[in-house]
């Protein structure tokens, strides 16, 4: 019998990036089930749809605008993984106590990452010059 694609469900909050869907596809080529919600989303949906990990999504804000969007605190006591993506790694990091610093590195492009626990190499894009120092 085949697994039920549904057993292990990632939920994605959206901060706006162009880059969500793309997310989500790519755990679905995983064969992990997920949805995407607005990162505002209510508490009680994201507990109905009863994830095992989520992805906080980037965006175009920044940590520095004071009203800059931000993951439900409750997020982080769920008991689930939690990443965070360009300005969603951001938004964990300042709500979870660290700091989000400027960087004279920039980084742009291509990149290669080996996932402990997925086989093969990934190679991600990335933009950004800002990071958590030190991590939460």
């Amino acid at each position: 019998m085949m697994p039920d694609i549904h057993d292990d469900r990632i939920l994605i909050l959206d901060f706006g990036a162009q880059y969500t869907q793309l997310i989500a596809r790519r755990v679905r080529e995983l064969g992990v089930y997920s949805e995407i919600y607005a990162c505002d989303v209510d508490l009680e949906e994201i507990k109905r749809f009863a994830p095992k990990a989520m992805i906080l999504s980037g965006g175009p804000e920044s940590v520095y605008d004071a009203r800059g969007p931000e993951a439900p605190k409750e997020v982080f006591d769920m008991g689930v993984p939690v990443l965070g993506i360009c300005y969603g790694m951001q938004t964990m990091a300042a709500q979870l106590g660290g700091q989000v610093e400027s960087s004279s590195h920039r980084e742009f492009g291509a990149a290669q990452i080996r996932p402990t626990k997925v086989p093969g190499l990934q190679t991600p894009a990335g933009s950004h010059c800002e990071g958590s120092r030190p991590a939460p």
